[in-house]
Parts: structure tokens; C-alpha cells; sequence
């Protein structure tokens, strides 16, 4: 297969200079004969040179397709994020008792409902966020629900400029999501491209949802807004009984790299404030459908799946003023 698509991509590039290039004589062998070699000689290189991974994106830019066997969201990482989930909830005891630092994790936040922590990612002056918390007011399924519903975040959330699922994956059910959002005044909006896939295991009463950025060429870099490269999100609820029973604890974890010239300490300040105000909104949407009778499209009914199963608003820049510091989004 990776043979074939390197042969499809070598027939791209020769057919590009054969249309744009114009011939030119040169001592009897055309200028335009000499590139076609050259052409040849550097896909050559990429085929012996590259990693696959790189070569694979470097490919899809060419022929202009999403490479699922490469970004499509694993069974691996579902199940990584179930583990952290137990592991949190294993430790809860010690945790009420030792607030201040865990496993590497630091508390930044300690309310009644919720604790949030960071920890410094390794090579970077970034940090990982991790909110643990719960809510007796709701059911799992319509949390859950809630925050997976594009159409119903862009009323509900006034910060979505664009939220847009872009293609999906039939066999693993992974969603490919290009998501637009305002940043806090004087930054530019900034837009997301990433795939996220979820999964709701009934044996182990478990709900998981992945979501990292990667690359699309159905969506490239717009000049209005800041591209960030650098996202990662896993949310995971756990019910206190069932799905459908009011009651559950809850796992995010977060990091991303904002691609921001402000000082270290006021990005950090405005994800640690922006976590829990995201979720509040998402707990208030979902009391609000509930009471209100709002529709909200039921993924759990839509799509069952288990983890032994491997399956665009205005572009102009709006008066950002009005949104606080606090006001950043976690899909």
C-alpha cells in the first residue's frame, strides 16, 4: 500500500511540471526534460530518506487526502485514558489528605466539586492540566451528550466562531473537527483542527472521549486566525451508578500550545481559570437542554461501541473586548 501511494504521489508532482513548466531548448534536450528527472530524482529521496509518518503527511499535501491508518484515533489511547481514570479515583483517599502535590501533578485550584492540577511537560515551558471533579445534577448521558454536540455548543457557547465536523472515519468512527474560537482581547481568535473519537464502554459503566490536533488538507491556515499544533484532551466520565441516574465523576486533561507572545505566567492563569469556567458553561448547557427540553442528538443510542472493537462563521475578527481572560474553550 505505502508503495502504491508514493507511485500515486511520483505521478502527481511529474504531472504539476509537465502542465506548469514550459519547454525550453537547451543544446538539443529540452529544460523542461531536466526538471522531469530532477522531480524524479527528489521523489526517489523522500522514498528512501523520510520516515513514513513524515513522508505520510508530506503525501497527503500532494494528492490532497486525509491518511486515516495515521492520524485515525487508537484503542490504545482510549484505554490509557480508562486507566488514569482509575488510577484518580484509586487516590482519591490520599488525595484528601495530601492536596498539594501528585505523581508530579501540582494543585492549582481546590473547590468543593473539583480539584485542578498541572505539571510541566518535558522539553517545554508548557504545562498538562488536569481538572478531577464531579456532578450530582445531571445524568452521564446527557453530559456526555452535551459536550459532543457541535450544532447545540454554537448557541450555548459564545465563544465558538466555527465548529464543524469535516469527515469521518467508518471504520474506527473517528471524527476529523476544525473548531474556530475567540481568545481573550487584544489576541487573535485562534482555530483547531483535530480528530476526536469516543467511546462508551456499558461493561466497565465507562465513557471516554480523545481528542489532538493533526494536520487536514481540506483545511488550511487562514490569515484571520492563529493555527494551533499543539492540542490534546481526554475526557472521561465514570457514573455513580448508571448512564442514566444523576451522578458522576469526571476526568479532563488538557494541554495545547496557544502560539502566544504574552508572558508564561498569564497563559497559565488564563487555562487554569478557563478550565473550570468551560466546564461550568457545559454543566449549565446540560441542566439547561434537560429543563428545556432541548434537543440534543443522543451519541451513546447512535453509535455503541466497546474498546475490543477497532472500527465554517465569519472570518473577520470581532470586537473581542467583552471576552475576559477566563474565557478560553476545551473541546
Amino acid at each position: 500500500m505505502w508503495r502504491r501511494v508514493m507511485r500515486g504521489a511520483s505521478a502527481g508532482v511529474w504531472g504539476w511540471i509537465r502542465t506548469h513548466l514550459p519547454p525550453r531548448c537547451l543544446n538539443g534536450v529540452t529544460q523542461q526534460h531536466f526538471r522531469e528527472r530532477s522531480a524524479r530524482a527528489l521523489i526517489r529521496g523522500l522514498r528512501h530518506r523520510s520516515r513514513p509518518g513524515r513522508t505520510g503527511r508530506l503525501l497527503a499535501a500532494f494528492t490532497g487526502a486525509f491518511l486515516w491508518d495515521e492520524e485515525r484515533v487508537r484503542e490504545e489511547e482510549i484505554l490509557r485514558s480508562a486507566e488514569e481514570m482509575k488510577r484518580m479515583q484509586l487516590a482519591a483517599g490520599v488525595l484528601q489528605k495530601q492536596t498539594s502535590t501528585y505523581d508530579g501533578w501540582e494543585l492549582v485550584i481546590e473547590k468543593k466539586d473539583f480539584k485542578l492540577w498541572k505539571r510541566p511537560i518535558d522539553g517545554t515551558h508548557l504545562y498538562q492540566y488536569r481538572v478531577f471533579g464531579s456532578y450530582s445534577d445531571v445524568t452521564p448521558r446527557q453530559f456526555f451528550n452535551v459536550q459532543l454536540d457541535t450544532e447545540y455548543r454554537k448557541k450555548w457557547d459564545s465563544l465558538v466562531i466555527k465548529l464543524d465536523v469535516i469527515e469521518r472515519d467508518p471504520l474506527s468512527g473517528t471524527e476529523v473537527v476544525h473548531w474556530v474560537t475567540h481568545f481573550p482581547y487584544p489576541m487573535y481568535s485562534r482555530d483547531y483542527v483535530y480528530v476526536r473519537k469516543f467511546n462508551v464502554d456499558q461493561e466497565n459503566n465507562i465513557m471516554v472521549l480523545v481528542s489532538r490536533a493533526v494536520e487536514h488538507p481540506g483545511v488550511p491556515e487562514s490569515p484571520d486566525y492563529v493555527r494551533v499544533r499543539n492540542y490534546q484532551s481526554q475526557m472521561v466520565i465514570k457514573p455513580h451508578t448508571s448512564f442514566d441516574e444523576n451522578g458522576f465523576d469526571y476526568m479532563l486533561t488538557y494541554s495545547d500550545n496557544p502560539q502566544t507572545v504574552f508572558p508564561r505566567y498569564c497563559v497559565n492563569w488564563m487555562v487554569s481559570s478557563g478550565m473550570p469556567d468551560f466546564l461550568e458553561k457545559l454543566h449549565l448547557a446540560t441542566l439547561q437542554a434537560r429543563n428545556m427540553e432541548i434537543k440534543v442528538r443522543d451519541y451513546i443510542s447512535f453509535r455503541p461501541q466497546d474498546c475490543s472493537s477497532e472500527t465554517r462563521a465569519s472570518p473577520e475578527r470581532k470586537n473581542a473586548a467583552a471576552h475576559t481572560a477566563a474565557q478560553m474553550e476545551y473541546a
